[in-house]
């Protein structure tokens, strides 16, 4: 589904990125994981299209699409979440989780704008759904409240469901269960499972190494941008390069 072959991200002298080759299959949920300042979300933010490679090639379903801007890349079936989240604060969580279902929004603006039955109509199919992908992240009861009255993690989840709406192809988390409790984390987990059986490719960047281990069917590692060891989550648990990018030696 989703295929990066030498992919490179210079910031002048510092290579961020360097030569990462991997790929993620449909259905699949591929950990990304690596020491802080390995280079994970530049590598998402290249694959989102928020920043140019200088080097590579990344491909959706074999068509490149290094190059391309966001927004095309988000209209060929590429949603995510973020390291720092970006939510709409003086919008409901339903709001903001019908932001992201612009992509399949059919009536015009100007339909939108003078208030016409079809558009109006759409806003209530728009927003029923999206308290439907609130309650699969758990959180139906808070439909209604301003995203910045929720918790830290209740945000979270809000933004996983926003990218949910736009019904991806491939699914990129940046640290989804950043600031979640224990039981809220493999609630997240259990969404993320579900999700890729229903066929959608995800990509997750997660320092919870015990939830990766445990969720992720591969995994690869980065280290000064450069991909050091792939495969099962029990193959590269015992890989030697791993333990010491992590533990810095023996």
């Amino acid at each position: 589904m989703l295929s990066l072959g030498q992919v490179s991200k210079a910031f002048g002298g510092v290579r961020a990125v360097d030569g990462a080759s991997f790929e993620v299959e449909k259905g699949e949920v591929h950990g990304l994981i690596g020491p802080n300042g390995a280079g994970k979300t530049t590598l998402l933010n290249l694959i989102s299209g928020l920043s140019q490679p200088t080097g590579g090639a990344i491909s959706l379903d074999g068509a490149r699409i290094d190059g391309l801007p966001a927004h095309r890349i988000a209209a060929k079936g590429i949603a995510r979440t973020y390291q720092n989240i970006r939510l709409f604060a003086g919008l409901s969580a339903a709001d903001n989780v019908v932001v992201g279902q612009y992509l399949q929004r059919r009536a015009p603006l100007w339909r939108r704008l003078l208030l016409l039955p079809s558009a109006r109509r759409e806003e209530r199919e728009a927003l029923r759904a999206a308290e439907e992908t609130l309650a699969r992240v758990g959180l139906r009861g808070r439909a209604h409240e301003r995203a910045v009255n929720l918790s830290y993690g209740e945000q979270r989840r809000v933004e996983i469901a926003r990218a949910l709406a736009a019904q991806p192809r491939v699914l990129l988390l940046d640290e989804p269960t950043a600031g979640m409790s224990a039981p809220e984390a493999d609630a997240v987990a259990r969404l993320v499972r579900e999700v890729a059986r229903e066929g959608c490719a995800v990509l997750l960047i997660e320092h919870n190494v015990k939830l990766v281990m445990a969720l992720c069917d591969r995994i690869t590692v980065l280290n000064f941008g450069q991909v050091i060891a792939r495969g099962s989550p029990s193959e590269v648990a015992k890989e030697p390069v791993v333990i010491e990018a992590y533990l810095g030696g023996a």
